[in-house]
């Protein structure tokens, strides 16, 4: 069953006027837990494509590559995006309740930042009010600073991103550490890991990029060591 055939008791609270917010609250278990995942991106997206003072078509098209839409289901999205954007609460009060539901260190609030950063960079450019929102969404998530960085790394383009970074390792790490550390983030990648923690089917992009990713600053790596 389509994610968006679940979201649409969510989308009939918020038209009785239930806010976005508290929605959330209603949202965690499988397969509501899959749900809410959709609902903070979108929630959250639309919230930061306004950051640097407009919704683009390409952050919309970017959303529906991440979560692969079909036709029949975009009104749904469509729907949800546009009261998000309406909602009086504020990103912040967004970002604690979705940090509450999923908990202190989930790898699910990492995963949804990436989501956040793909739709940031749809249009190619890294607006510095962006930077500052989703810096301050990862500190209410608690994400470290480093796996912050780590993240931003991979996904603006102005430089190179530096492979030490993406694998979150020392320059001088030996190279068995820097395998083992490929290892698990690519443990961490797979399907099933990220269906497990709440990841919808629909969002299985945001793996396969991730994939890539750490497989290329692996091969990096591995070929300047040799």
């Amino acid at each position: 069953m389509s994610i968006w055939s679940r979201i649409t008791a969510a989308v009939s609270a918020l038209a009785k006027g239930e806010p976005l917010s508290a929605v959330f609250e209603h949202l965690r278990t499988p397969p509501e837990r899959s749900v809410a995942f959709t609902i903070a991106v979108i929630a959250l997206g639309a919230k930061m494509a306004k950051a640097d003072g407009q919704v683009t078509r390409d952050e919309v098209t970017a959303f529906r590559e991440v979560f692969q839409i079909a036709e029949e289901d975009t009104a749904g999205a469509a729907k949800v995006f546009n009261l998000a954007r309406q909602d009086v609460a504020g990103y912040e009060d967004y970002a604690r309740k979705i940090r509450a539901m999923f908990g202190d260190g989930s790898e699910t609030l990492c995963d949804l930042m990436e989501g956040l950063f793909y739709i940031a960079m749809a249009d190619g450019t890294y607006h510095p009010n962006e930077d500052e929102f989703l810096a301050r969404v990862a500190g209410i998530f608690g994400l470290p600073e480093a796996k912050f960085r780590r993240l931003r790394a991979r996904f603006v383009q102005d430089v190179e991103p530096d492979p030490y970074d993406v694998l979150g390792v020392a320059h001088d790490a030996p190279l068995d550490s820097i395998r083992e550390a490929w290892r698990t983030q690519v443990r961490e990648s797979h399907p099933d890991r990220l269906l497990a923690r709440g990841l919808p089917e629909e969002a299985m992009k945001l793996a396969e990029k991730r994939m890539i990713a750490i497989n290329h600053a692996w091969e990096e790596i591995r070929k300047e060591r040799a």
